[in-house]
This record gives structure tokens, C-alpha cells and sequence, in this order.
């Protein structure tokens, strides 16, 4: 029995440092993530005060109020295509970092289940007579979870899938409703 209460203490210790080491990782990616967010924006409010400053400069030496307007509408393309590349690069980062996050958490998940079997194998092979019956419930919990787990991967997967394809559209749809009022400003 002493044998049996030192896998257990062990195991729950490892189990926590495992668990400590998961969280830390996952904060390191959130990090990184944020990070990217930031840079992002930061360049995007740089490029957008540039943008605007030579762009007001530009439209402050129109010589009357049709080279005005035109110049005006000549502006909208670069600036739709500006609002798109962002948009892209906000997504290619949510989507990095989301990817990151479920791969982290499968390898954790994996880990943790790998341990907790191995370490209901062994109490198995210590168990007195009779618990069998406990040992398979054990066992079936622990199919369970990873079956519930599978159920939920898949379902957040499914989840991000649609979330990248209505990004998509809307890109789509955004570049298509932009790209109209350019080409009537070169007509």
C-alpha cells in the first residue's frame, strides 16, 4: 500500500509540474500572439498617419473642386487595400496563434492521459482482489475523457474552419465593393 501511495504522490507531482509547464507554455504563446497584435497595430497606425498626412497634402493642393474629388476617389483603392492586408495579417495571426494553442494542448492532453494510464495499469497490477471492478470504471472514465475531448477538438476546429471562411468572404466581399468606386474614379 506505501509502494502505491508513492506513485500516486509522485505521479501527482509530476502531474502538476506537467500542468505548471503547459500553462507556462501556453502564456509564452499568448505572449507571443499579443505581441504580434501589437506590432501589427502599431505599424498600421504609423502607415495609416503617413498615409493621411501625405494624402491631406495632396488634397490641400487641389486646384478646384473636381481634381479635388478626384483625387479623393483615387484614395480609396490604396485604402481598401491597406484595410484588407491588415485584415489578412490580423487573421493569419489569430490563426497562428490559435493553431499553436491546440497543438500545445493535444500534446499536453496526450501527455497527461499517457501518464494517468500507465499509472492505472500499474496500480492494477498492486490492486488486492476484487477491485476489478473499480479499476475498469477507472478505465472507462479515462476513455470517456478522451472520447469527450476528441468530440470537443473537433468541434473547435470546426469552429475556427468557419471563422476563417467568413474572413475570408468578408475580404472577398470588402475588395469587391472597393474595387468599384476605384475603377469609376479612372473612368
Amino acid at each position: 500500500m506505501f509502494s502505491n501511495q508513492d506513485q500516486f504522490s509522485a505521479a501527482a507531482k509530476a502531474n502538476f509540474e506537467s500542468q505548471f509547464a503547459a500553462a507556462t507554455a501556453l502564456a509564452n504563446k499568448a505572449f507571443a500572439g499579443v505581441a504580434q497584435l501589437v506590432d501589427l497595430n502599431v505599424s498600421a497606425a504609423k502607415a495609416s498617419l503617413e498615409h493621411s498626412t501625405a494624402a491631406v497634402q495632396q488634397l490641400l493642393s487641389a486646384k478646384d473642386p473636381q481634381e479635388f474629388f478626384a483625387l479623393s476617389a483615387a484614395q480609396t483603392q490604396p485604402n481598401a487595400e491597406k484595410l484588407l492586408a491588415y485584415g489578412r495579417n490580423l487573421a493569419s495571426i489569430a490563426s497562428s496563434t490559435q493553431s499553436e494553442f491546440t497543438k500545445a494542448a493535444e500534446a499536453q492532453i496526450a501527455e497527461t492521459t499517457r501518464k494517468v494510464t500507465a499509472l492505472v495499469e500499474d496500480a492494477a497490477k498492486n490492486a488486492p482482489a476484487g477491485s476489478e471492478n473499480a479499476i475498469a470504471m477507472l478505465k472507462s472514465a479515462i476513455v470517456n475523457a478522451n472520447a469527450g475531448y476528441a468530440q470537443l477538438t473537433q468541434n473547435t476546429r470546426q469552429a475556427a474552419d468557419a471563422i476563417e471562411e467568413n474572413i475570408t468572404k468578408t475580404v472577398k466581399q470588402f475588395s469587391q465593393v472597393a474595387e468599384k468606386p476605384a475603377s469609376r474614379a479612372k473612368k
